[in-house]
């Protein structure tokens, strides 16, 4: 089997390069060793780039990249408009958020079709096709469009809402219908795959029986694939980053005192303000923690172009001063806040000198930093791991101290206590997390889920064909989009 992995963002194989703990840090490692083609946006764009589409291709360990130049008029509807203003914060229940319009749908719906032509070229009898996450929810119905008969796979890396909330987005119901043209559909937990059987029982009117569906696509499985990483991989990286320059300066600077890590894209569905505050109550409600413990918090900006993420930048730079004037002294700083990213080699050094790893979003898909920071920690004098019970990597890592972000002297007093926290169980809760990492790791999902992805095409050929009514919906192919809005 040939397997192409189709994602927005990519990454290339650089220790140097930019990563937190996501979907290209993630990918990377079973791409390299796969064979896989990679293909995904270039980050540029261009006008007429239906005639060139391919800016650049290029080998990936055993695998290929390959990198698209997306078409100038419809990106920033589809990135900043539709997929990062309307289905990001609706997958991440914040309602108050979305902002969709017809003309930025269209654009998603525009470049989705376009990514379906370009990845024509990789088509072969023995090709599978895997596409990630939310900015290519109609991929395969605009695959199967173009008469692609090959096995389509489709994993979500954010959580899926429930009915109501989905329902906020004005177009969700075509695009669950056309989701459902996938033979397998993944999701990091079981709530998420259950809100999604959910809404296509109750809003769509569609047969559900141990997870498969019935649409007019035929049948597609719907499952639970928790996304992992390569732990040995990470440790060794970790303890061979001491010597890194960063890690040394910032190793030197502590002067004895202990240090939290939070790493995380600059994005409202992290927390970080109830984390900044749950820091500013702890050294309230302990002050002998003033000089004894700080916190380095990196926060990578991401999709400044939007609103909501331009105002939660400034929010942040002024609690971080707030608190810094509050609790800070001539010489020593409470929060050290870095706007800028870091490659996974720095990355890996930092959260092994972090005596307590501050994961803590309001709602995640996994929250693969909480699997990174365990995995870098040193065995003989682990951290401890302050985790969101938000985050879905709290059902497999429940040795960690698990908190409600929303309550911020909770979030505070835990905090305390990983910082105090003995030796002998902070060793303890490490073992228990790193085991679970070893049995659930990145080549594991990868090949579990190609495995899965497999059995599901053939079962969706041997079916008989069912005759489904589906929903009254406009044509999904690209060609009629326009037509909708007329």
């Amino acid at each position: 089997m040939n397997l192409v992995v189709v994602s927005n963002r990519v990454a290339r194989g650089m220790a140097n390069e930019p990563m937190t703990g996501g979907l290209a840090a993630a990918l990377l490692p079973v791409v390299e060793e796969s064979g896989a083609i990679w293909v995904g946006s270039s980050g540029r764009v261009r006008d007429g780039a239906h005639k060139e589409p391919f800016a650049e291709i290029e080998a990936l360990g055993a695998g290929a990249l390959a990198l698209l130049d997306l078409p100038a008029a419809h990106y920033g509807g589809y990135y900043e408009g539709f997929a990062n203003s309307a289905l990001w914060p609706a997958l991440h229940s914040r309602t108050d958020l979305i902002r969709a319009s017809r003309e930025d749908y269209l654009s998603y719906r525009e470049v989705n079709a376009f990514m379906a032509r370009a990845l024509m070229r990789f088509r072969k009898p023995e090709t599978a096709f895997w596409i990630q996450d939310y900015h290519f929810l109609a991929l395969g119905a605009e695959l199967r469009d173009l008469g692609v008969s090959q096995p389509i796979g489709f994993f979500l890396h954010t959580p899926w809402p429930d009915r109501a909330t989905v329902g906020a987005v004005p177009q969700h119901r075509e695009l669950v219908t056309a989701m459902l043209a996938y033979d397998l559909i993944g999701f990091q937990t079981e709530h998420d795959c259950e809100n999604f059987l959910s809404y296509v029982q109750s809003d769509l009117g569609l047969t559900v029986a141990d997870g498969v569906v019935a649409s007019r696509h035929g049948i597609s499985r719907v499952a639970v694939f928790p996304i992992g990483i390569d732990p040995e991989k990470f440790a060794q990286q970790a303890a061979k980053a001491a010597s890194h320059p960063d890690v040394s300066r910032l190793r030197r600077s502590l002067n004895g005192e202990k240090l939290a890590i939070g790493v995380d894209r600059l994005d409202y569905s992290k927390g970080l303000v109830n984390r900044i505050n749950a820091f500013d109550r702890m050294w309230s409600l302990q002050p002998s923690l003033a000089r004894t413990a700080s916190l380095l918090q990196i926060a990578t900006p991401s999709r400044g172009a939007i609103e909501a993420y331009g105002d939660l930048q400034s929010e942040l730079a002024r609690l971080v001063s707030d608190v810094n004037g509050r609790h800070g002294e001539v010489d020593w700083t409470p929060i050290r806040y870095l706007n800028k990213g870091f490659g996974q080699t720095v990355l890996a050094g930092l959260y092994r000198t972090a005596q307590v790893g501050v994961v803590t979003p309001l709602h995640d898909g996994m929250n693969l930093v909480a699997k990174e920071y365990v995995a870098a920690q040193n065995p003989a004098d682990p951290g401890v791991l302050v985790l969101s019970k938000f985050a879905g990597a709290a059902n497999e890592l429940d040795a960690a101290l698990l908190v409600n972000p929303h309550d911020i002297e909770g979030m505070a007093r835990t905090i305390a206590t990983a910082l105090s926290m003995p030796l002998t169980e902070r060793r303890m809760r490490w073992e228990e997390m790193m085991a679970k990492l070893r049995a659930s790791t990145i080549q594991n999902w990868f090949a579990d889920f190609v495995d899965a992805l497999q059995e599901s095409h053939a079962d969706k050929e041997a079916s008989v064909p069912l005759m489904v009514e589906p929903p009254t919906l406009w044509p999904l192919h690209s060609a009629n989009l326009g037509a909708r809005y007329h």
